[in-house]
């Protein structure tokens, strides 16, 4: 678990992929229709969550900017710890990153073992977006 802060409102983390040099506009499209599909608002988010490779990437670090919390990354063996738990997990994926999934799986490595995925991987043309949430007696 990352070093995030949780209270009663954010308690939940978006997690994203992307390729390289993504437009900003579609990955914070996504995040938004991610936060929608959820039901969730953006003051809900406690962080953003990627890839370690995508640390420098505009449009990850756009969206955590536009929600104003911190983005967080983690490498691809952290990540790939994830697969049990993921609702999408995808081989095109470990082929090309080293791990089965980047958004589900950094969004609930952003959290612990006690995270659940809230919304499975959504798709844009090129980014990804999941959201896992803390469970209540977290907070």
């Amino acid at each position: 678990m990352s070093d995030i802060s949780f209270d009663t409102a954010g308690r939940h983390v978006l997690g994203l992929g992307c390729e390289r040099g993504t437009p900003p506009a579609e990955v914070l499209a996504l995040a938004v229709e991610a936060l929608r599909a959820a039901g969730i608002a953006g003051a809900q988010l406690a962080a953003i969550a990627s890839i370690d490779s995508r640390r420098h990437e505009a449009a990850i670090l756009a969206v955590s900017s536009h929600f104003a919390v911190p983005a967080v990354f983690f490498d691809a063996p952290r990540l790939e710890q994830e697969t049990p738990r993921l609702k999408n997990p995808s081989a095109l994926v470990f082929a090309r990153v080293g791990c089965h999934g980047v958004a589900e799986s950094a969004a609930l490595a952003a959290l612990g073992a006690d995270a659940e995925l809230l919304l499975g991987k959504i798709k844009s043309a090129h980014a990804t977006a999941a959201i896992a949430r803390i469970g209540l007696h977290k907070a």
